[in-house]
């Protein structure tokens, strides 16, 4: 081993995921019961399982394409033009990525120079900070605040932007909050993003996972975002595809271009099973997408009406996603050291909120991709063991 080995300097202000610091503490524990992760507990639609068993024993184990197989990339162009009337060219502005994370990467790695600073929410998924560090650009975080629905301040946001002001990165439906913005809402911030030149990237990876007759507004929709958008999306989460890693992007040729050209040195292709899986899903019936939301539905507000019975937590109803996000200042203590008591005490893995950004400490976040009867437990170890803390 090299005896005076230094990382990069990059690496310095990079921290570890806390999602993961979480994940690592339950290990060993054989009756742990997970809310941390954002991994629905669903199978994949069996036509779409079916479709890549079947690429398999044709042979298409080989390289696929940098930009994605041509029938994915054609699907997904069909789907933005149903969904929202959008038209994207499938072979200049459309990339296939490894999950919607390598997208949101590479992006921030091929528009930032050295100081653009990249306005971000905070509380907000963990990716975005160390993403833009690497790429060599300040973040710069905008208050998401309960008291506005954890949604972004019009006011904060036009307050936040200086000459150095280069991207803005938006996630709705939002993690860790659940928070789903209106039109109005939408129209306002993609207003600022046309007047002060932003680029804007658009994570809109739970686009489908919406309650409560909400509906999803994609960004590039709006006057004079299609230019300056990059729209991040996944099958991870719509088709419970978390581990096969297949993402998309959506974006004019000027903005995809760059992504695509790192892509091809990062990783080649996407695996090539695995789109043929995305593929079938995409194509075929979605009742498999409507009947896990509808589960969602009813998880979510289990989780809702249990936590609010327990003296010291605070929640707000989620309008998307899958996740609550309590307020656990009542117990006085961090959310990392709350997290850390349930871990111990009840054998529950949450996030604490502090792993989401300074804004969010006072909070944790409680994923419901857990099974109905799983949730029910851990609810009854949180109710049990919190009494300790008051």
């Amino acid at each position: 081993m090299v005896s005076d080995f230094k990382p990069a300097e990059r690496l310095k202000r990079i921290k570890p995921s806390g999602i993961r610091r979480v994940f690592s503490l339950a290990q060993g524990i054989p009756d742990v019961i997970s809310l941390s992760v954002g991994d629905p507990d669903f199978t994949p639609p069996k036509h779409a399982l079916d479709a890549g068993w079947q690429a398999a024993k044709e042979g298409k184990t080989h390289y696929a394409p940098t930009n994605g197989i041509s029938e994915l990339r054609e699907s997904l162009a069909q789907k933005a033009y149903r969904n929202y009337g959008l038209h994207y060219d499938p072979n200049s502005e459309i990339l296939v990525t490894v999950g919607g994370t390598e997208a949101i990467f590479l992006a921030l790695t091929g528009l930032l120079n050295p100081g653009d600073e990249v306005l971000i929410p905070n509380p907000g998924f963990v990716v975005y900070e160390p993403s833009v560090l690497l790429a060599g650009g300040a973040p710069v975080h905008v208050p998401l605040l309960k008291k506005n629905d954890f949604k972004p301040s019009i006011d904060d946001v036009t307050s936040l932007i200086t000459d150095k002001s280069r991207v803005m990165i938006l996630n709705f439906p939002n993690n860790p909050t659940g928070a789903v913005l209106s039109y109005d809402e939408v129209a306002a911030l993609a207003k600022i993003a046309v007047e002060r030149d932003l680029i804007v990237i658009s994570d809109e990876v739970y686009e489908k996972i919406i309650y409560d007759n909400a509906k999803h507004y994609c960004l590039a929709t709006f006057p004079g975002m299609r230019e300056r958008t990059l729209v991040v999306n996944s099958f991870s989460k719509t088709y419970a595809m978390t581990g096969l890693r297949v993402g998309y992007v959506y974006g004019p040729k000027e903005l995809i271009s760059y992504v695509w050209l790192l892509h091809q040195y990062v990783v080649a292709c996407v695996n090539s099973l695995a789109q043929y899986v995305a593929l079938a899903a995409l194509r075929g019936p979605q009742d498999f997408v409507k009947d896990m939301v509808k589960e969602f539905d009813r998880r979510r507000r289990l989780v809702y009406k249990r936590l609010n019975e327990i003296e010291g937590v605070d929640c707000a109803l989620p309008k998307g996603a899958f996740y609550v996000f309590p307020n656990i200042e009542g117990f006085n203590t961090s959310s990392e050291k709350f997290a850390e008591f349930l871990v111990r005490k009840a054998h529950i893995t949450v996030v604490p909120g502090s792993a989401f950004g300074s804004y969010g400490e006072g909070y944790i976040r409680i994923s419901y991709a857990a099974s109905y009867e799983q949730l029910e437990e851990a609810l009854n170890r949180i109710e049990k063991v919190v009494k300790r803390l008051k």
